[in-house]
């Protein structure tokens, strides 16, 4: 069976990654198969050069319908929507898709015309494995989740340590940001790179422009750097900071991208979670050796700010907590797995 199939989901860079495993059981599953994505131009290039994924369109989630449209010309056999974006499922039948494959469960579901009936809100698994079950869309059943990979280039590679060069090890990356979770407190990642270093590790702190923006208005008073901290924020593309997450030992971040980039180029994470129903561990943690750290506090369904009782849930991790989790990941076998909740 030879066809053309799109995976569709233009968001995060976590979700992509937890699409690539569809790719890659695509290729194991269907001979002859061409595997293209549509994503957005600004998570498009952690895509290149992974061999399970021939080609990749993008388009803007803002752009008019008949952009929108024209991303699924071309050949394009089987939309496989990850996720259901309304008005791309609507391009899509625009663009007379012959094969549709899209969750059974919205009012748009009538434009795909491949209905999987699985409810992803009772977070029962891991989003990676919701993903790969929409390929029984195509008659395929799917097989159990592999980790997603990465792949940087040699001369990336070589990019990445120069980062690295003037710093001590072990090697530590702190990511402030993110977007879809909520953030422990910039001055407690400042006090964490401050300990980090003065106990002779190498440190560089991620993040784009208006995360750095954020992390030094926010992270008062402002942050004496030593000699052993590097502070890189606004400064990589994503290219570039998977060529410098590919030399750490560790990344430290929330529940965020960055963190499911490393355990995709296989280094280590310690990830601050949330307590958020939608943001469980069970769905969305990295699919990696590491610690995943969650307040000790009850699960809620939103966050509604400083109207709850447990507000300062995210202040349950320490600085101290999140240093010796670091030292215990550095220090833990390279097979194992642990997840603290």
């Amino acid at each position: 069976m030879s066809m053309n199939v799109l995976i569709v989901r233009p968001d995060g860079i976590g979700d992509v990654l937890l699409s690539l495993p569809v790719a890659t059981q695509l290729r194991e599953l269907v001979p002859g198969v061409r595997v293209e994505f549509l994503t957005s131009p600004t998570v498009a290039p952690l895509l290149e050069h992974h061999p399970d994924v021939d080609a990749v369109r993008t388009i803007r989630l803002t752009d008019p319908l008949a952009e929108l449209r024209r991303a699924f010309l071309h050949g394009v056999e089987v939309a496989v929507f990850l996720k259901p974006f309304r008005r791309l499922m609507w391009a899509a039948w625009l663009a007379r898709v012959p094969i549709r494959i899209a969750t059974g469960y919205r009012w748009y579901s009538l434009l795909s015309n491949r209905r999987i009936y699985e409810h992803r809100s009772e977070f029962a698994k891991h989003e990676s494995a919701y993903n790969v079950e929409m390929l029984r869309g195509l008659g395929v059943p799917p097989r159990e989740v592999q980790p997603p990979r990465l792949f940087v280039t040699e001369q990336e590679r070589n990019i990445g340590v120069s980062y690295w060069a003037d710093l001590p090890s072990p090697r530590v990356i702190i990511h402030p940001g993110g977007f879809s979770a909520r953030r422990w407190r910039p001055e407690y990642y400042r006090d964490l790179a401050a300990e980090l270093a003065q106990a002779g590790y190498g440190v560089i702190l991620t993040g784009s422009e208006s995360e750095r923006k954020q992390f030094e208005s926010h992270a008062q008073p402002p942050m004496h750097i030593p000699t052993e901290i590097k502070n890189c924020m606004g400064q990589l593309s994503l290219r570039q900071l998977m060529a410098v997450i590919v030399h750490a030992h560790v990344v430290v971040s929330g529940a965020t991208g960055p963190a499911h980039m490393a355990a995709a180029l296989g280094i280590p994470t310690v990830s601050l979670f949330d307590p958020r129903r939608n943001n469980l561990p069970v769905r969305w943690k990295p699919l990696g050796r590491g610690v995943v750290l969650r307040p000790d506090v009850p699960t809620c369904d939103k966050c509604i700010g400083e109207a709850c009782s447990y507000w300062d849930c995210l202040d349950h991790f320490t600085v101290d907590k999140v240093a010796t989790a670091i030292r215990l990941v550095i220090d833990a076998p390279s097979a194992l797995v642990i997840h603290h909740v």
